[in-house]
């Protein structure tokens, strides 16, 4: 396992799903500023932490595809990127039903609770778009990963 090749695909992914969350409303999708509700997770915005704490989850992200790939759970490629980016939105999609109860924006009313897989900002766009955009994450870091 290359922990560099890791951390910097994470961190490229990271970016990529990044973009298309800002696209998203142009696609026809709720707005999805993870970003925004990171910054407000400890009560006044800071959206600098916001971005810390998303950019180092997709670097945890990274490491954990990385970790599956070199024990030799799929391979890197984009195929095996793809399901695992599809995975991974099924497991951190039931952690926004919980964030409410550490979110301190959440508890005081400040930011909206999201729901499971962000259902309640936005419904079944809200599971699609978060969806691919995991989906879009996968793929980036097994190509970048790939490169090195």
């Amino acid at each position: 396992m290359n922990i560099l090749a890791a951390v910097i695909s994470g961190i490229i992914g990271t970016l990529a799903i990044s973009m298309v969350m800002a696209l998203a409303p142009k696609m026809g999708m709720p707005k999805m500023d993870i970003v925004g509700m990171l910054s407000t997770m400890f009560g006044k915005t800071n959206r600098a932490l916001g971005w810390g704490m998303h950019l180092m989850m997709g670097v945890v992200f990274g490491l954990i595809y990385a970790f599956l790939w070199s024990v030799g759970i799929g391979g890197v490629s984009w195929l095996s990127g793809l399901v695992f980016g599809a995975g991974h939105w099924l497991v951190v999609g039931v952690m926004f039903a919980l964030i409410p109860l550490i979110h301190a924006g959440i508890k005081s009313g400040a930011v909206p609770a999201p729901g499971l897989w962000m259902t309640k900002n936005g419904g079944m766009m809200a599971f699609v778009g978060g969806l691919l955009g995991h989906m879009v994450f996968g793929i980036v870091v097994a190509l970048v990963y790939g490169l090195f």
